[in-house]
């Protein structure tokens, strides 16, 4: 086996999920998880809004799907460092169904679903350890680690790895412009790793590109945002870093994901006052994901960024904002009326 080894803390041992339901603590909208119970068992225990469950340390490896009815769910790592709590599984696109009923779809592989408005998610691990080197047979390789819609949605000090689409930052619905908040996460991935259509801000983040064995380039991609034309806000990150462990130039920035179910998207991503690494190829920062939409016509877009990734050979490739522009790709601006943490 080539499944990677997921940073633990002192009670790291593998935990099969199971059906013993949490422990509830005195207030009765607190439950805690420990070793040998089921997070999604806390899941299904919430009744109503305003719920907390506190993970235990350890590795839960098992799917947790969040409903909609969880309004305001916060779910947390019992200590501050994330690699103590992990949640883990190995579904991919193309991984067939017990069932029989076909393969789970991209969507459908996340190692952790949401549709709850509200949600904070902070100090833990979401994983997908799915490797495409375990699976020559199975061409679907995408593998979400987190799979987040719900307007409201927030990240804080989360590690998010996966391959390839390992954060999927969605909407309630095609004309819906949910909002969602990443703040100090650790992403990883290769392959468009961040991506969706949901108006999602990232401040003070680090992407990680992968280590890819392929004879190509690029081998991957950060972003491929796939917001709607009608939303003014797509991806914003701000005061970020993006690292690689591959080579010079061997990663873009990004590409416009135009999805079959929606090709009038106009996908937006602006990357601003962050520190980008030589991992990402300088000269030609984006590419197509279809020659049908090339990214000139998307709302790509760049401030102030620093490092030898964010240098600007071809202004052409790189389009800059004004300050005057840049005023309207704010934290603030994005997330309108909700400030999450005030």
């Amino acid at each position: 086996m080539h499944r990677r080894t997921l940073l633990t803390g002192f009670a790291g041992g593998l935990v099969a999920a199971g059906a013993a339901p949490a422990f509830a603590a005195a207030d009765r909208r607190i439950l805690h998880v420990r070793p040998g119970d089921s997070v999604q068992a806390a899941v299904d225990a919430v009744d109503g809004p305003g719920w907390t469950i506190v993970v235990h340390p350890g590795t839960y490896r098992e799917v947790v799907k969040v409903p909609a009815r969880a309004v305001g769910l916060s779910l947390r790592g019992l200590t501050r460092d994330p690699r103590d709590t992990v949640i883990v599984y190995d579904n991919a696109n193309g991984t067939p169904k017990p069932d029989g009923s076909g393969t789970y779809g991209t969507a459908g592989s996340a190692t952790f679903t949401s549709a709850a408005p509200g949600l904070t998610v902070r100090d833990l691990t979401l994983a997908n350890d799915w490797l495409r080197a375990d699976h020559p047979e199975i061409t679907g390789t995408q593998a979400v680690a987190a799979y987040t819609y719900g307007d409201r949605t927030r990240f804080e000090n989360v590690r998010l790895l996966a391959h390839q689409d390992t954060l999927f930052v969605d909407t309630t619905a095609l004309d819906a412009f949910d909002r969602q908040y990443f703040r100090h996460c650790h992403i990883e991935g290769d392959v468009d790793f961040v991506f969706g259509r949901a108006t999602a801000v990232f401040e003070e983040c680090h992407f990680r590109t992968l280590a890819r064995d392929v004879d190509f380039t690029p081998k991957g991609m950060v972003f491929a945002p796939s917001t709607a034309r009608a939303n003014p806000y797509g991806i914003l990150a701000v005061r970020c870093r993006i690292t690689s462990g591959a080579e010079d130039g061997a990663y873009k920035l990004a590409r416009p994901w135009l999805p079959s179910y929606e090709t009038t998207a106009r996908p937006s991503l602006v990357v601003r006052e962050t520190r980008i690494g030589p991992g990402i190829d300088a000269v030609a920062p984006y590419t197509n994901m279809r020659e049908a939409h090339p990214w000139q016509s998307m709302r790509f877009a760049e401030y102030r960024n620093t490092g030898p990734g964010a240098a600007v050979p071809v202004p052409e490739n790189r389009p800059q904002l004004t300050r005057d522009q840049a005023r309207s790709h704010t934290k603030e601006t994005y997330l309108g009326d909700w400030r999450p943490g005030a």
